[in-house]
């Protein structure tokens, strides 16, 4: 049996961890590790930590505090403790859905060339409400450079354990898009992703998440990431030519996106649900 080991940086997320914690609790999956690395919380983080893993039956939540360089840091010193075959990435107000661990193990085994399996996700808000079901395309290395949306979402995304047993970490120079660096090197580098159509995580929108407050810091470091990435843009003459160029690929991707999604039937599904006409999505509490 494969184990799993889940990674959760977390600071100052007091109001949501619990649920965080209770997702991987909840899982049915029995090898699994669950490493929050918090980076000195002010706030009851600390006093749920403690709470829960003084209990009996939570002897695989496993937790330090102590400051840190910021998330990829925090990251890093989990990816660097973890211990099972496949590793998650898991942020603190986010959280699995049911099923989740079953469904990504058997993957695993099942697809024995796959080094990442990333999955279809939802969108929910603060007090957990579902906003969208999100789901995604298969792997295309085009439009994961290109697209200016990550289509392959950390929360619905697990790793094989030999992605860093060869030394891959995130970049800890970037604090807004490491995900989307990380991605990218490891595409470079001929690891094997997997798309599979499986709701396996819940993504919270809420005002203090980066994805909300900080969009703007996050699209300078991916214009900063692609510039290193694709040394054709770099070879064209001139600020601006590069910057059609970057504007051009980025609609070439975006329309290639949206035409798979369409063609699935992605967007009639979203509508149904947004107008109540589909209740086949499991709510989680």
């Amino acid at each position: 049996m494969l184990k799993l080991s889940i990674v959760t940086p977390s600071y100052n997320q007091g109001e949501f961890i619990e649920q965080c914690l209770l997702s991987v609790k909840r899982q049915t999956y029995p090898a699994v590790e669950h490493i929050v690395i918090d980076g000195g919380s002010t706030d009851d983080t600390l006093e749920i930590l403690k709470r829960y893993s003084s209990q009996p039956g939570w002897e695989h939540l496993k937790w330090i505090s102590e400051p840190d360089r910021g998330q990829s840091d925090a990251l890093n010193k989990g990816f660097r403790a973890a211990i099972g075959d496949i590793v998650g990435w898991l942020n603190s107000d986010d959280r699995y859905r049911p099923g989740c661990f079953e469904y990504t193990a058997e993957a695993f085994c099942v697809n024995r060339q796959a080094d990442i399996i990333y999955g279809d996700y939802t969108w929910i808000d603060q007090d957990g409400r579902l906003l969208q079901v999100r789901r995604e395309i298969e792997f295309s290395r085009f439009i994961l450079f290109y697209h200016r949306v990550l289509y392959i979402h950390t929360t619905s995304t697990f790793f094989r354990r030999r992605i860093f047993d060869e030394g891959n970490f995130i970049a800890p120079e970037f604090q807004y898009a490491m995900d989307y660096e990380f991605f990218l090197r490891l595409a470079n580098k001929q690891y094997n992703f997997l798309h599979v159509p499986k709701l396996l995580a819940d993504f919270r929108w809420h005002e203090s998440s980066k994805s909300a407050s900080s969009a703007a810091k996050q699209l300078e470091e991916r214009d900063q990431i692609i510039g290193a990435y694709a040394p054709g843009l770099q070879r064209l003459p001139g600020d601006h030519l590069r910057d059609l160029a970057l504007i051009g690929l980025r609609a070439c991707a975006g329309g290639l996106r949206y035409m798979e999604k369409l063609f699935r039937g992605y967007y009639w599904t979203q509508w149904a649900l947004e107008k109540g006409f589909s209740d086949d999505i499991q709510r989680t509490p």
